[in-house]
């Protein structure tokens, strides 16, 4: 066999199985991180991800993925790549108004594409940062999301924090748990920032500013050892796939900890 033959393969099975040895189950609620790549090769792809989580889900389950939009956000704070001064005008005047199904995503990957389509999804209504989800809390979670200040109060993650729900990390690291940025608005830890995004506003297109703090997810991997210190946080591996399993309320409340201790930002004290 060549140095590129596949010697494992996965199926939808040992996916649920390992789901369910972690402690994933009916009833819960799941905000779902995925890194398709990080499991070596697993049959069926990121629809083989979806039908397992659905199959345990489906028993008065909710699972909810980040759909996050950054090509519709002000581009002069867009970093990964920087665009020039002399454009930032441009694209705000020609982005397309934000639709949840058609607007592109942002690099979150196979799987969340995959979700999104996926009858009785639904979605909240930022045009930047919004969520879907599926099954019996997904209309609650999604039902009020602020424009400003999305991830804040009026969230699906503070839907998630009050609803008692999980945190499943599929091969990703802590910098993308959307959830825990709510610790950010909590501990007043960021500046404030003017966003904005495209909009269909009365049948028209337009462009919309909003407020928001400056998150960064950065740091987020230093509340890990201490969730993992506490026994909070549940890990297995499937083929290369690490895969953790904690509680969401257990990982903000850490975070805001953190950030209280560490991140002082008096102006807005």
């Amino acid at each position: 066999m060549g140095k590129d033959t596949l010697t494992e393969a996965y199926t939808k099975d040992d996916l649920v199985n390992a789901l369910r040895k972690l402690g994933v189950g009916p009833g819960q609620i799941l905000e779902v991180h995925s890194s398709l790549s990080t499991f070596g090769y697993l049959i069926g792809g990121a629809r083989t991800v979806v039908d397992a989580l659905m199959e345990i889900a489906q028993d008065g389950g909710t699972i909810i993925m980040p759909t996050q939009t950054g090509n519709n956000s002000e581009p002069s704070a867009w970093c990964n790549p920087p665009i020039s001064p002399d454009l930032w005008q441009k694209v705000r005047d020609n982005e397309p108004a934000y639709n949840p199904e058609r607007t592109d995503l942002s690099g979150m990957g196979e799987v969340v594409e995959n979700f999104r389509h996926r009858p009785g999804v639904v979605f909240s209504n930022h045009p930047s940062v919004s969520y879907a989800a599926w099954g019996r809390y997904a209309k609650l979670l999604c039902n009020r999301q602020s424009l400003h200040f999305p991830l804040s109060e009026e969230s699906p993650a503070a839907r998630l924090y009050e609803l008692k729900g999980f945190v499943l990390m599929l091969g990703t690291k802590m910098d993308s748990v959307t959830c825990m940025h709510l610790a950010e608005y909590r501990s007043d830890c960021r500046p404030i920032v003017i966003q904005g995004a495209s909009v269909n506003e009365d049948g028209k297109r337009v462009w919309k500013k909003y407020l928001d703090l400056d998150i960064d997810s950065s740091d987020f991997g230093k509340v890990l050892p201490a969730m993992q210190k506490k026994g909070l946080v549940r890990e297995s591996k499937l083929g290369g796939c690490e895969i953790r399993f904690f509680p969401a309320n257990a990982a903000i409340d850490e975070a805001t900890s953190y950030f209280e201790k560490t991140v002082v930002y008096d102006l807005y004290r």
